[in-house]
C-alpha cells in the first residue's frame, strides 16, 4: 500500500508542476492535481461497474490510496459517464506535456503516469475477492487505451524501433493504380501524380541530353493517426524505384529512439546508421516533431535533426526523406530551424476519413480475410462510424478505428458461430449486425 501511495504522490507533484507550466489551456474547475486524483478513482470505479457496490474492505482502500470517501451512488454515476474510448483529461496534458517536451526532460512522465494506473488497478484488484478475470480484463482496456493515445503521439515506441520494409518491383502504372484504389486520399492522389508526371518529365529530358531542374524529393506528410501517411510513403518508394529515381526503391521507418542516443557524440552516428541503410530508398521519419520537441542541453534531438539535414543534402540524388506527424506539431516542428523547411519540397496534409469512407475501408479488410458484411451490418457500421466522426476525440484513428471495429465484429463473430455449431461456408464468412458493437 505504502508504494502504490508514493507512486501516486509522484504523479500529483507531476501534475503540479505541468499546471505551473502553462500546459493546461482550457478552463478547468479544479486543480490538475484533484483532476488526475479523480481520474485515478475513475480507474477504480471502472474496473469495478460488474458490481458498484463497495463494500468496507474496497472503501478503505480507496481512502488509503486516495482520500476519497466513495458511496455506491457516487461509483455507480463515474461509471455511467465513461466510454472505454474516453482519453483522461490529466493524462492528455501528461502526453502532451512530453510530446512536446513543454518541461526539460519530461520524456518519462506519461510513462510514469500509465505504470501508476496498472499498479493502482492491480493492487485494487489484489485487495479484494471479487471476479478477477473481468476486473483485469478492464484494467487491460483501460490501459490499453491509455498506451495507444501516447503511441500516436510518438511515445512508448521500443529503443531502436527502425523497420525496413522492402517494396515489390512494379511498373509506374501498376503503382499508381494501386495508389489511386485506395480510398480517399483525393488531395494526397493529386500531389503524387503531379509528382509523377514531374518525374517522368526529368526522365525524358534526361534521355535526350537535356538539362534536368534540380529538385528536392524530400516531403512533409501531415495528418492525424490512421490517415495512409505510411502506406503513401511505401507506394512512392515503389513509384520512385520504378522511375530510376531511388537505386533501391525500399523504406526504411524510424522514428525519435532510433535517431538519438542519450549519450554525448553518439547521435550523429546513430543518425548515419539509419541514413546508411536507408540509401537507395526513402527514410521515413515517423512523429517526427519529438525530435525537435527537447530543447534542453541533455536532449540530442536537435544533434539528430542537424546530421539528417547534412545528410540529405550530401545524398539527394539517391535518399528520399519524408517526415510525418500531426499536423500542429510538425509546423512546430519546420519551424524549429532555419534551414528545415527549406529542404522540403513537397507538404502533403492527410485528412480525415468520411464515414462512408471508412466503411469501405472497413469492407475491403474484411473482404481481404473472407469476411462479408451483411446489409444490416453496413448500416449499423455506417451509423457507429459516423458517430465517431461527429463526436471525434483526441484518439480518434481514422483507418485503425475502422480496422479495431472489425477486429472486435470477427472476435464475436467467432464465439456466435462456435456456440451455434455452424459450419456453413456462407455463414462463416458474414458479419451479421448483431457481431458489431
Amino acid at each position: 500500500m505504502a508504494d502504490i501511495k508514493t507512486e501516486i504522490e509522484e504523479c500529483l507533484a507531476m501534475a503540479d508542476e505541468i499546471e505551473k507550466a502553462g500546459v493546461v489551456k482550457d478552463r478547468i474547475n479544479t486543480t490538475l492535481r484533484e483532476n488526475l486524483r479523480y481520474e485515478f478513482l475513475r480507474l477504480i470505479a471502472v474496473i469495478d461497474s460488474a458490481d458498484p457496490h463497495v463494500d468496507a474492505s474496497e472503501a478503505d482502500f480507496i481512502m488509503k490510496t486516495l482520500g476519497y470517501k466513495v458511496t455506491d451512488g457516487m461509483m455507480r454515476s463515474i461509471v455511467m459517464n465513461y466510454s472505454p474510448d474516453d482519453v483522461s483529461f490529466a493524462f492528455k496534458c501528461f502526453v502532451l506535456t512530453d510530446a512536446g517536451d513543454k518541461i526539460h526532460n519530461s520524456h518519462r512522465h506519461t510513462v510514469k503516469l500509465i505504470n501508476t494506473f496498472r499498479s493502482l488497478g492491480q493492487e485494487y484488484i489484489a485487495s479484494n475477492e471479487n471476479e478477477m478475470a473481468q476486473q483485469l480484463a478492464m484494467l487491460t482496456e483501460y490501459v490499453g487505451t491509455m498506451e495507444s493515445f501516447a503511441k500516436d503521439f510518438g511515445l512508448l515506441l521500443p529503443a531502436g524501433n527502425i523497420r525496413e520494409v522492402k517494396t515489390e518491383k512494379k511498373t509506374v502504372e501498376e503503382a499508381l493504380e494501386e495508389l489511386n484504389s485506395l480510398v480517399g486520399l483525393d488531395a494526397v492522389k493529386k500531389e503524387v501524380n503531379s509528382l509523377v508526371n514531374l518525374m517522368k518529365v526529368q526522365a525524358i529530358r534526361r534521355e535526350k541530353g537535356m538539362k534536368e531542374p534540380s529538385i528536392s524529393k524530400h516531403m512533409v506528410f501531415s495528418g492525424n493517426p490512421g490517415t495512409g501517411k505510411t502506406t503513401v510513403a511505401r507506394l512512392l518508394a515503389g513509384i520512385y524505384n520504378s522511375l530510376g529515381a531511388l537505386s533501391k526503391g525500399h523504406l526504411v521507418e524510424v522514428d525519435r529512439s532510433g535517431l538519438v542516443s542519450g549519450y554525448v557524440g553518439q547521435t550523429a552516428g546513430k543518425v548515419m546508421e539509419v541514413v546508411n541503410s536507408a540509401m537507395g530508398g526513402v527514410l521515413f521519419v515517423d512523429e517526427a516533431y519529438t525530435l525537435t520537441a527537447g530543447k534542453s542541453k541533455e536532449d540530442f534531438g536537435q544533434e539528430a535533426v542537424d546530421t539528417l539535414l547534412k545528410a540529405m543534402e550530401d545524398n539527394r540524388d539517391d535518399l528520399v526523406v519524408i517526415v510525418a506527424g500531426y499536423t500542429d506539431l510538425m509546423e512546430e516542428f519546420l519551424s524549429s530551424n532555419p534551414g528545415l523547411r527549406s529542404r522540403f519540397n513537397k507538404f502533403i496534409y492527410f485528412t480525415d476519413y468520411e464515414p462512408e469512407q471508412l466503411l469501405q475501408i472497413m469492407k475491403g479488410m474484411a473482404g481481404k480475410q473472407d469476411y462479408v458484411l451483411s446489409e444490416a451490418a453496413c448500416e449499423k457500421a455506417l451509423n457507429y462510424f459516423k458517430m465517431r466522426c461527429e463526436n471525434k476525440s483526441e484518439n480518434f484513428a481514422n483507418a485503425r478505428d475502422a480496422r479495431n471495429y472489425l477486429e472486435n465484429a470477427i472476435s464475436a463473430q467467432a464465439g456466435r458461430v462456435i456456440a451455434k455449431g455452424i459450419t456453413d461456408k456462407d455463414e462463416l464468412m458474414r458479419l451479421d449486425e448483431c457481431d458489431l458493437a
